[in-house]
This record gives C-alpha cells, sequence and structure tokens, in this order.
C-alpha cells in the first residue's frame, strides 16, 4: 500500500483526486486501499496490452460529474415537461 500512499500525496493528478472523492465518503483507509486497486488494474492492462500510462488529470472526476449531473437534471425536467435547448459556452 505505500505505491497508493505516494500516489496520493502527488498534486493535480486522477489518483489523488479519486483518494479525495472517495476519504470523504468511506475513510482514509479505505480510500487508499481503493487506490492501490486503481494501481494494480491499471498495471495489469498497461502491462498486458504493452501500452504507456495516460493521467487523466485531477479534472477528470470533476468534469464527469458535472455531465452525469447534467444529464440527470435534464431529465428531471423533461419527466416534468419540459424541453430544453443547450448550448455551451466556449471560452
Amino acid at each position: 500500500m505505500q505505491f497508493a500512499w505516494a500516489a496520493t500525496r502527488t498534486k493535480n493528478t486522477y489518483l489523488r483526486s479519486k483518494y479525495d472523492s472517495l476519504a470523504g465518503r468511506r475513510g482514509k483507509k479505505r480510500a487508499l486501499i481503493a487506490v492501490g486497486h486503481k494501481i494494480l488494474v491499471a498495471t495489469y492492462f498497461i502491462l498486458k496490452d504493452k501500452v504507456a500510462y495516460k493521467e487523466l488529470g485531477g479534472e477528470f472526476l470533476q468534469e464527469k460529474q458535472k455531465d452525469k449531473q447534467i444529464a440527470r437534471h435534464l431529465r428531471m425536467l423533461k419527466e416534468l415537461g419540459i424541453e430544453i435547448e443547450i448550448k455551451t459556452k466556449v471560452a
């Protein structure tokens, strides 16, 4: 579990953001075990498929959550009989 602990101490990485999201809900020890599991699964597929590791970044989980939240609210509005057209703001 040393590798999981080290991975949670890095800044702006997927594994750190995963640890942070789990630690609040499940506790620090269970979050460490989950991050260790993520690392083992990623290592297995990296070795099996002979591909390089791709860091998803610290904002990956927030973007994924944001998309799910938008879809959930749109579905709820549609159930209420409200039709909405979505336009994304370009920076």
